[in-house]
């Protein structure tokens, strides 16, 4: 997010902005579908999303999964007061069945509320932090399609920043 934007407005509405900044975002559709304070779920339709197969392309999935994740933290610090520039480190993903109908993608902070309050704590001390993200889509049973797991590090904005 930028410092400019206006935190009055509600954190969905301030999310889906940044996200319509990143290109493929907007291309794939992705729409925010719930927020809840500990839980993002990101939607995107099969349609621009659809490999040669005709099932959910991977690299939608793991695009889908990483904004899920990115936008999770996002809310979660705006939400804590803090203005950061979030990244993702490292992650790992594991498709595990197709998917044939339209994307649907959940992130957790990974571990306990002892993580999140441990990130928060290095980003006030240090000015950075890093924290692990839990992601997942769902075939329509409910099983596994594709999992992310997500080391995402959030650096504090100085006042100076123009991002």
């Amino acid at each position: 997010m930028h410092a400019d934007a206006p935190h009055s407005q509600h954190p969905s509405v301030r999310l889906a902005a940044a996200m319509a900044r990143i290109p493929l975002a907007r291309s794939m559709q992705v729409a925010i579908h719930s927020y809840d304070g500990h839980e993002l779920t990101l939607d995107a339709p099969l349609a621009p999303n659809v490999n040669d197969k005709g099932c959910a392309f991977g690299g939608s999935l793991v695009s889908l999964l990483t904004l899920a994740g990115w936008g999770l933290v996002l809310l979660r610090l705006e939400a804590a007061g803090h203005d950061c520039d979030i990244y993702v480190q490292d992650s790992s993903t594991r498709y595990l069945e197709p998917l044939w109908g339209d994307l649907r993608a959940q992130a957790r902070v990974a571990g306990d509320d002892e993580a999140w309050a441990a990130f928060v704590a290095s980003l006030a001390n240090r000015g950075r932090g890093r924290v692990r993200v839990a992601c997942r889509v769902a075939t329509p049973s409910g099983s596994d399609a594709c999992t992310l797991e997500a080391r995402f590090v959030a650096i504090a904005r100085t006042r100076t920043d123009t991002r």
